[in-house]
């Protein structure tokens, strides 16, 4: 054999290899999940909060499912672009989850200047769970239902302040769309997560929260802060005896917030439909549906591409609201 021959030989040999290895790692990527690895869920909110708990569900049945550790990672910051760019950067390999929100999907428009595309560098595997906000007012504030809350705010324009998990929230645009609703001059205090605006809440320092049920289901049973009213189109069943939004006169604010299960759009597509199809067994057993419901929330569980067309009619409506609104981080 000429030393050419055996140098092209070798040559072929080496890219056999090559090609053996990398189908080989694509093999391990398909059987994902890998038991030798660990997922993470990431939460871009601090921990205590609506999508901290779900989370934390999620994370206990899915490494039950797949038999591996499956651990939360809180990053908030941003109104949880902090963390959902880090998902976006992430390697493609599907190990790292996020529990995504209305202010990570459908109300971003309020940033000019992200470092990073939500639309494009994320991928909705699923819509998790919806649910109404509940609005929640400091015990000490003079109004007791919503029509009182509108009338006080107006006639002292500027005294009654709102807190939320951040600007962008859905805990933010909750507040954002009763201003637009009902014309009342409130003013958004925006902290680093909902515990935080929760405490300042309880203690007297700002007014009014427009916040999702878990996290408030507990103070408003114990006395600590007052429901005022639901925004969904329906009473709350934890919390039977609290109108809707219209019911208490407030016609036009009606929403509920929603979250997600999203990865680095990065990610292969086979990899992706298993993590969705994984996601939503899990979601759509008894004991996860019943805990969900316990919380005030709903299940979901949408197929991906009815989960992307969800996002993208929601996108449209939290549009309008920011635009009406002149609502902007900027």
């Amino acid at each position: 054999m000429t030393h050419i021959a055996r140098r092209h030989f070798g040559l072929t040999a080496l890219a056999a290899t090559l090609i053996g290895c990398s189908a080989s790692a694509w093999s391990s990527d398909a059987a994902y999940p890998n038991p030798a690895r660990q997922v993470r869920i990431i939460v871009p909110f601090t921990a205590g909060g609506s999508s901290d708990v779900q989370a934390r569900m999620l994370a206990d049945k899915l490494g039950r499912l797949w038999d591996q550790p499956v651990v939360v990672e809180n990053k908030p910051g941003a109104g949880g672009h902090l963390g959902g760019r880090y998902v976006a950067d992430q390697p493609a390999d599907g190990y790292t989850l996020m529990v995504g929100s209305i202010g990570l999907h459908a109300a971003y428009g309020i940033y000019k200047k992200l470092p990073y595309n939500p639309a494009t560098d994320l991928r909705v595997v699923t819509v998790l769970a919806e649910m109404p906000h509940v609005v929640v007012a400091a015990p000490a504030l003079p109004a007791s239902d919503m029509q009182q809350l509108t009338a006080l705010a107006k006639k002292a324009p500027g005294t009654v302040n709102f807190g939320s998990a951040g600007v962008g929230s859905s805990v933010h645009m909750m507040g954002e769309l009763y201003k637009l609703q009902s014309g009342a001059p409130i003013v958004h205090v925006p902290y680093r997560g909902s515990s935080a605006a929760l405490n300042d809440l309880l203690g007297n320092q700002i007014q009014l929260m427009f916040e999702n049920p878990p996290t408030v289901l507990g103070h408003i049973r114990a006395g600590k802060m007052k429901a005022l009213a639901v925004t969904g189109k329906q009473r709350l069943a934890a919390l039977p005896d609290v109108p809707t939004a219209a019911e208490a006169g407030i016609q036009g604010f009606e929403a509920t917030s929603w979250t997600t299960v999203a990865v680095s759009a990065k990610v292969p597509p086979a990899i992706v439909e298993k993590i969705s199809a994984d996601v939503r067994k899990v979601i759509n057993t008894p004991e996860f549906r019943k805990g969900l419901e316990e919380q005030g929330m709903t299940a979901v569980a949408n197929s991906l591409p009815d989960a992307q067309r969800f996002v993208a009619q929601e996108k449209v409506r939290w549009d309008r609201v920011i635009l009406e609104g002149k609502v902007s981080a900027d």
